[in-house]
């Protein structure tokens, strides 16, 4: 699998805590999205591990086709 399965088609609003590391899935198989579980070992894709610059709400990508990866960059409106 070198293409990932779509999540969804909008961005999922979450609060990331300044500081803080966090694993945005790539792969769109995780039952905790947007974040990963761990499903990509099945794949040849990996997450993104990130660090949150600042406490905020942001919106991460789940159409897993942002080139803001892990952020919406609203790529979902054209799939």
């Amino acid at each position: 699998m070198s293409e990932p399965k779509i999540a969804a088609k909008q961005p999922a609003a979450v609060q990331l805590e300044a500081g803080k590391t966090y694993a945005w899935c790539a792969c769109g198989l995780s039952k905790g999205q947007p974040f990963c579980d761990g499903s990509h070992k099945v794949t040849d894709l990996t997450p993104v591990v990130f660090t949150a610059e600042k406490t905020e709400t942001a919106y991460l990508c789940q159409c897993k086709h942002s080139q803001n990866k892990a952020f919406c960059d609203g790529t979902h409106k054209s799939l």
